[in-house]
């Protein structure tokens, strides 16, 4: 019988060492689920915040986007404006060049009229000497001829 309560004994301690030997797996069980689970809830933690901070940045770039659009859309007026100032500036001068160039032709006109008018007076002037020279010198030789038909 001793052998038997031995055995029993041994057994028993057997068994016992056994549960323990499966308390301390299934404490070390838990334990790793627990950390697992810490690890797999911080991961999620930081791809949340990784999340966040991602669309921050793309907020971010989004409006220094806008802003640099604005900037952009603003110079592009600016030199629009520019051009149709420089446009304006170029047509006025083009009319005013014109306009000189108009007044130019016409005091050229005015001074070419003038001068065709007093050489049209100055023939004028020259026929109707002419034609008196022509009208004395017929009367002058009219009167030569009388004479010279006098002496003969």
């Amino acid at each position: 019988m001793k052998s038997k309560d031995d055995q029993q004994k041994i057994e028993d301690e057997r068994l016992i060492k056994k549960d323990e030997s499966l308390v301390l797996i299934t404490n070390d069980l838990r334990n790793k689920e627990k950390e697992l689970k810490a690890k797999e809830e911080e991961q999620n933690r930081k791809e949340i915040d990784l999340k966040v901070r991602e669309e921050e940045q793309k907020k971010l770039e989004e409006k220094d986007k806008r802003r640099k659009e604005r900037t952009l859309k603003l110079i592009k007026q600016e030199e629009d404006k520019q051009k149709q100032l420089e446009n304006i500036k170029i047509k006025e001068w083009e009319e005013k060049f014109d306009r000189e160039q108009k007044a130019k032709e016409h005091r050229e006109n005015l001074r070419e009229q003038r001068l065709r008018q007093k050489e049209l007076e100055k023939l004028g002037a020259f026929e109707e000497k002419e034609k008196t020279l022509e009208k004395n010198f017929s009367s002058g030789l009219e009167k030569f001829d009388i004479d010279k038909s006098k002496e003969n």
